[in-house]
């Protein structure tokens, strides 16, 4: 095959030293663990303050266990979907991939096209708080079409990227089996299938074999959303094309892809994920939890200070955790940890929401404005965490993309309707449970996911429990 990349794609072999440091002149690195060093995640108004235009700042990377595909993109509102690329990490000289080596490898981004510019887009829905447009096209490595060449018996290695804002997309190649090896840079036992389900934000190695008699066949994805809000429907392609003498055919094939509002078929896919767990790659999931934390998600509405906003009931929308919506601060908040800043955030952002409900039931219009501030959560270096993130019917419910930065974690389970403290964790598996960095919760259900905390954001008494002092050329909110 041979697939041009719309952005760059940097590659790390594991030659080098773990912890080893990089410079690389982009922003938050989806998935790499960055251990001590949270002043080069990205996220605006968290870990940073915005780059000002004409300004520049250069990112220390530092890898250390990672292996596989990982990928990078800008964390400001939108900016992501125009500004990103792949960052694949091959296994060290001298030991190989957990499965034959593939003949090649590339990489496949799927993506989103807006005609408009996406920072007017969705300043234009803060604004006004209506829903933000849909994009005008998928695309597969900036392309809504494109031709890629394979050689007939060979087997490639497919690093897939889903760069999409909000869509789940299902993929798929005609007449191919696929095999999928590893998601979120974790081995996987392999899964043989003729579609995947990927999560925005999510990676996934696939395996597949020019097994078909030469000819062209289309490689395609549409989104899987099973949701009343708006989205776009459309179908991206490319043509995946055998090398040779042949005469190709008037209309390739096309994948059978699930339909879009399939949830079985979502659910078929996901439920069939577990980590490889073998001795040259083992996992280590905590079997006791120190702190136990329920996190209701949900799509709130905020009143609006003009006369009428776009959003139901002429407010604006406002996306909640436990009821609270996001106050961004004037400066970013691990400075304001760092340098002991008052009146920046709240170090007190609840273990449960505020009041227990029948959260997947007939919506809580009492919750329906959620409160706003910025409140963070400190937990102590080494503490076994335990998350349950439970989605709601409070507004429109749908399903939600999750990410934690600075470390990846085990994704013990999901579940339709209401978490059940008692019954739901009988259906966790610890035994070789996913290890991702993103997730999706579920519409009107649950997940639960387990990991330590062992990449210190709060200072400890010793270095390896300290995060390092910020750069020097940190950019500055004022």
């Amino acid at each position: 095959m041979d697939l041009n990349l719309l952005n760059d794609t940097i590659i790390w072999n594991k030659t080098h030293k773990a912890d080893e440091h990089f410079i690389f002149i982009f922003k938050n690195r989806h998935g790499v663990k960055q251990p001590r060093n949270p002043w080069s995640d990205g996220p605006e108004n968290i870990t940073q303050c915005p780059i000002k235009p004409g300004k520049k700042f250069t990112y220390e990377v530092v890898f250390s266990d990672e292996e596989g595909t990982l990928w990078w993109h800008a964390h400001s509102d939108w900016s992501r979907a125009t500004v990103h690329g792949a960052i694949v990490i091959s296994p060290k000289n001298g030991t190989s991939y957990p499965f034959p080596k593939p003949y090649a490898e590339e990489v496949i981004i799927l993506a989103e096209w807006f005609k408009g510019d996406v920072k007017e887009i969705i300043d234009e829905a803060t604004a006004t708080g209506a829903d933000p447009e849909v994009s005008d096209a998928y695309t597969l490595n900036g392309q809504p079409g494109y031709p890629n060449n394979c050689s007939i018996g060979k087997t490639y290695l497919l690093r897939l990227i889903n760069a999409g804002m909000n869509e789940e997309m299902f993929f798929a190649i005609a007449h191919h089996k696929l095999t999928v090896v590893a998601q979120d840079a974790s081995y996987l036992k392999p899964i043989n299938t003729s579609y995947v389900m990927i999560t925005p934000g999510q990676t996934m190695d696939i395996l597949v074999t020019a097994n078909q008699s030469p000819s062209h066949y289309y490689i395609a994805a549409h989104p899987f959303f099973d949701s009343n809000a708006p989205f776009d429907n459309s179908t991206t392609t490319a043509i995946l094309q055998y090398v040779g003498n042949y005469t190709p055919p008037s209309s390739p094939s096309f994948p059978t892809l699930p339909n879009i509002t399939a949830k079985s078929a979502a659910d078929n896919f996901t439920t069939r994920l577990r980590a490889l767990a073998s001795k040259d790659h083992p996992i280590s999931v905590p079997t006791g939890v120190d702190e136990r934390i329920f996190i209701t998600v949900s799509v709130n509405q905020l009143t609006c200070d003009k006369a009428s906003c776009g959003g139901p009931n002429n407010s604006t929308l406002a996306a909640s955790l436990n009821n609270i919506s996001f106050s961004t601060p004037n400066i970013d908040i691990l400075q304001a940890y760092y340098r002991n800043l008052s009146n920046v955030y709240e170090s007190n952002f609840p273990n449960l929401p505020p009041s227990l409900f029948n959260f997947t039931g007939d919506s809580n219009d009492d919750l329906l404005l959620p409160s706003v501030g910025t409140k963070a959560k400190i937990i102590e270096y080494g503490k076994r965490v335990e998350i349950v993130f439970q989605g709601t019917s409070i507004g429109n419910p749908e399903n939600h993309p999750m990410h934690l930065h600075g470390f990846s974690f085990y994704l013990l389970g999901t579940g339709y309707g209401n978490f059940n403290k008692t019954t739901s964790p009988e259906t966790y598996n610890l035994i070789d449970p996913p290890e991702v960095n993103t997730f999706g919760v579920p519409k009107s259900g649950w997940a639960t996911i387990r990991f330590v905390a062992n990449n210190p954001v709060k200072n400890g008494t010793t270095s390896a429990t300290s995060i390092r002092p910020p750069p020097d050329n940190l950019p500055t909110c004022s």
